[in-house]
């Protein structure tokens, strides 16, 4: 299986990237590493996380604090996005 970042997962990603690097870089680092491992480990067990709230959807909390939102097609684990877990989710 391969990995796949959509355009708004990598925006996300960045964008969480950015907010922690402000007070901390190398923790900023550090937590963009951990997402990063963590999506690789779904190559090997797509179906770790649980069902997802979207159909189709699954969901993998990386870190307690954020929520990585993937799906699966055939050969690719396609990541949608990458939420702080105190924000709503699905959005409205």
């Amino acid at each position: 299986m391969n990995v796949r970042w959509t355009t708004a997962s990598v925006a996300d990603r960045q964008a969480i990237f950015d907010y922690i690097a402000q007070d901390n870089p190398l923790a900023a680092i550090g937590m963009d590493e951990l997402f990063e491992r963590s999506a690789q480990r779904l190559c090997e067990h797509p179906k770790l996380g649980k069902v997802g709230k979207l159909p189709g959807t699954r969901e993998l909390i990386p870190h307690e604090s954020y929520r990585l939102i993937y799906e699966l097609s055939l050969d690719t684990v396609w990541v949608l996005a990458l939420v702080h877990t105190a924000r709503q989710w699905p959005p409205l």
